[in-house]
């Protein structure tokens, strides 16, 4: 944790100007901010996905002056059709990109969706300790009170800033900025979506600057084993959820379609429902790796607290949330199936 007079030095790079400006690369990927309504009016039932990199820079012109902006489409999605193919193309674009001198940092826009899984997975993957900052909207680009280009606006000057260096993936929404594992899509439909309720945001954008009260501890980057550059696929890994009645129907077919992992979402502290234990039980005598997440969102998932996991040989997720603890359980059996091993990293990461 920092202090306070450290927080506000972080915080205060000031904007660059000529040819002193950051090289920023923006990497689009589709999404709300790139999307389009009927109307002026329309913030629901738009369509994403539609307005290219090109466009989503002209219609902020103040992007020139803070920093020298260049533009690339790597895709064009809706990000609820975000695949694993997707996740490693664009990973392996921002390592190429991030090892070039002439770049200082880079910005992703992305849908909402999915964006904070993108953001994490991204945050295990790169390999550079320069800024990279995933941006989106909750309404599209053509709507009266479209909130993409500022958001777009602070996501440059954070990904051109040497304060955010060495800070891992973050994600900035709304005048404030979040580390990629702590972030999460709150609200289906208001532009303070983004939130990170467990420990909060870690800064503010304001007066054209990042201000950072606190920085992430766990590794991140450069700081990760994982290594995507060789990869064509990741391992198959698939959550199950618990609720009232829950049986085993879901694990047992994600068992008989070759997962090598399974997230299972239990409820309160990842309680294990009676009907669905003897399935994870019975997966892992098949080398499935078990990870007792909670559906909750918030705080600890107690190892060995609602389960006897050193008897059942499964992970915890310690505070990931199970869409994010489905991508470090993927990218923890590139490297081994030894839960042990799993286990630590999900300490670790």
């Amino acid at each position: 944790m920092v202090t306070g007079a450290q927080a506000q030095s972080e915080g205060a790079g000031t904007v660059r100007s000529g040819a002193d400006l950051p090289h920023v690369m923006i990497l689009a990927t589709g999404g709300t901010i790139a999307g389009t309504g009927a109307t002026s009016t329309t913030t629901v039932g738009y369509t994403a996905a539609k307005v290219g990199v090109e466009q989503l820079i002209d219609a902020v012109p103040a992007l020139r002056t803070v920093a020298d902006v260049t533009g690339e489409q790597v895709f064009q999605v809706a990000s609820e059709n975000m695949t694993n193919t997707l996740w490693l193309k664009l990973a392996k674009r921002v390592n190429e990109l991030l090892a070039r001198r002439d770049v200082d940092g880079i910005v992703i826009t992305h849908g909402t969706d999915t964006l904070e899984e993108t953001a994490y997975f991204l945050d295990l993957v790169v390999k550079s300790n320069k800024p990279v900052v995933l941006v989106g909207a909750m309404r599209p680009s053509t709507a009266i009170s479209a909130d993409g280009p500022i958001n777009l606006y602070n996501a440059v000057i954070l990904a051109g800033s040497k304060a955010a260096a060495g800070k891992g993936v973050l994600v900035a929404m709304n005048d404030q900025f979040y580390a990629a594992r702590e972030v999460t899509k709150a609200n289906t439909s208001t532009v303070d979506t983004f939130r990170s309720s467990d420990l909060g945001a870690l800064g503010y954008m304001q007066d054209s600057r990042p201000h950072f009260y606190r920085v992430p501890i766990r590794l991140h980057t450069v700081d990760t084993p994982f290594d995507v550059s060789k990869l064509d696929a990741l391992p198959k890994v698939d959550i199950a959820y618990g609720y009232e009645n829950v049986g085993r129907t879901a694990v047992d077919a994600f068992v008989a379609s070759g997962d090598k992992g399974i997230v299972y979402a239990g409820v309160g502290d990842g309680s294990l429902h009676q009907d669905v234990k003897p399935a994870l039980v019975d997966a892992r005598k098949q080398n499935v790796v078990i990870v007792r997440g909670s559906r909750v969102g918030n705080g600890i998932v107690a190892r060995n607290g609602e389960a006897n996991d050193d008897q059942l040989d499964f992970v915890v997720s310690d505070t990931l949330n199970p869409q994010k603890a489905r991508i470090l359980l993927m990218l923890a059996l590139t490297r081994t199936s030894d839960t042990r091993e799993i286990q630590k990293m999900f300490q670790t990461y």
